[in-house]
């Protein structure tokens, strides 16, 4: 896949790389030169936003961060219930 860099120095990800590496706006990049080329790695994963979405089951409002987002155990969920204002 081939990309220009504009008069601002940006560069554009191809669509694809950025699907395959699930990469959005905002995400930060580390930079490097390796053996002359550049090299641009995601610097970290990317929190899970939540939102607020129907349940299929019971109809209600319900709190989703998507379904890669990692299961919190019932203690975890609790803790976080505690700390909550």
């Amino acid at each position: 896949m081939r990309t220009k860099v504009s008069t601002k120095g940006q560069v554009v990800l191809p669509g694809p790389l950025r699907h395959q590496l699930d990469i959005r706006a905002g995400d930060p990049l580390d930079a490097s030169v390796e053996n002359g080329s550049i090299v641009l790695t995601p610097s970290k994963k990317r929190r899970h936003r939540a939102k607020l979405v129907t349940d299929n089951v019971t109809g209600l409002p319900a709190l989703s961060a998507g379904a890669n987002a990692p299961r919190l155990t019932s203690k975890e969920v609790e803790e976080i219930l505690a700390n909550f204002p």
